[in-house]
């Protein structure tokens, strides 16, 4: 099976509400789905988890969105030149940490220890999505690049949550992942506001880009 989750992030992630796995899997600070031409193509969906995902496997995937969106948005409140942007970041490193910490607690109380699906690439699409950000210059390209992933990402792991939730067979797991469930919608929700935003300010700055330049000319 192949998961192309967060995030993030993604995972990222929450996003708010990723449940994170015990064992200090140190690999999954990477793990997020790869949307580096999010703003221009549509994100590809995350396929439908297998009907044998166990346990481990869930919490090792959502771990992985969990800890690339609190990654991604560290880099966002530094990098990032829109206030908008710049608090989003804060708050997905924010949220990602407090819930990834709640979900190593569950897995380590029952006892699940991670374990990637066969086959997932989410850590080399994280890896990717990560090093292309990094690369990029400051400025508006880079903060819409940053929400388009955003934007990517949550609706993967929001998807991913809504199906494992079925599959969990921890009471616990279960528990977790619906309080998770809102929480992503919500930061989806606001990911998409922010996007929409971001390209009404660009057509706007560009066209009175336009004028002012030509007022200047004598």
């Amino acid at each position: 099976m192949r998961n192309r989750v967060l995030w993030g992030a993604a995972i990222a992630g929450a996003c708010v509400g990723a449940v994170a796995c015990g064992g200090g899997n140190k690999n999954a600070d990477t793990a997020r789905t790869d949307t580096t031409a999010a703003a221009t193509t549509t994100p590809t969906p995350a396929p439908a988890p297998a009907p044998a995902m166990n346990d481990s496997n869930i919490v090792a995937v959502i771990d992985g969105a969990n800890a690339a969106d609190s990654s991604g948005g560290h880099l966002a409140s530094t990098k990032g030149t829109n206030a908008a942007v710049k608090e989003f970041g804060r708050t997905m490193m924010r949220d990602h940490h407090m819930l990834r910490q709640q979900g190593q607690q569950l897995a380590k109380k029952d006892s699940i220890g991670p374990a990637m699906p066969s086959g997932d690439t989410s850590q080399a699409h994280a890896k990717k999505m990560e090093d292309s950000l990094k690369a990029m210059p400051k400025g508006a390209a880079w903060d819409q690049a940053y929400i388009a992933n955003e934007v990517a990402a949550h609706q993967a792991v929001l998807s991913f949550l809504q199906q494992a939730q079925g599959s969990a067979q921890h009471a616990d797991l279960k528990a977790l992942i619906g309080k998770a469930i809102p929480a992503v919608q919500g930061h989806l929700t606001k990911a998409q506001d922010i996007q929409g935003k971001l390209s009404s300010s660009a057509s706007t700055g560009g066209a009175d880009s336009t004028k002012a330049g030509s007022t200047k000319k004598p």
